[in-house]
């Protein structure tokens, strides 16, 4: 089967569990591949314009637009409580919190309502330093511990999403 331009049906009473990627800068989209191919969950990478993914009937890929945020405003869209969201990106972190998505960043680091607002603020000062003038050396690399807490906390997190949805009937 090949790879389809899919939206999941919001609402309905027999939710899966659902992975989206923000997938233009995501260093860990093969490890969640494999996350989703062993736990049977549905991935949907969600870019601006067209990325590549694997041929696989779990994997399907929504080219959201060039215009600004296209992909975040697309993934906020469609996050919910079935939804495990893996972005970098701390405002949409926020959006898709308020919807009670399980959110996690590349490092497996959650973004939860108890953390959100510190990651926030931490973000808007170093956006308002870098625009001053200041040099804050940027983020750190990504590290081989990076990936294996992200893998854990992905495999986790799909376990903790399927056991609190709803049976299907």
């Amino acid at each position: 089967m090949s790879p389809t331009d899919t939206s999941p049906s919001q609402g309905s009473p027999n939710q899966e569990a659902r992975i989206y990627i923000d997938a233009d800068a995501c260093p860990v989209k093969e490890e969640i591949y494999r996350v989703a191919e062993r736990h049977g969950v549905p991935v949907t990478v969600v870019a601006g314009g067209y990325i590549r993914i694997p041929q696989h009937p779990l994997i399907s890929r929504v080219a959201a637009g060039s215009a600004m945020d296209a992909a975040d405003d697309w993934i906020a869209a469609h996050a919910d409580c079935a939804s495990i969201v893996v972005t970098a990106d701390v405002p949409l972190a926020s959006r898709c919190v308020k919807q009670a998505a399980t959110v996690l960043a590349p490092t497996g680091k959650p973004f939860t309502e108890d953390s959100i607002g510190m990651a926030l603020a931490v973000r808007n000062l170093m956006t308002d330093l870098r625009s001053s003038g200041e040099i804050t050396g940027g983020p750190r690399g990504f590290s081989p511990r990076d990936r294996s807490v992200f893998l854990s906390a992905l495999d986790q997190a799909v376990r903790r999403v399927k056991r609190n949805l709803p049976s299907p009937t």
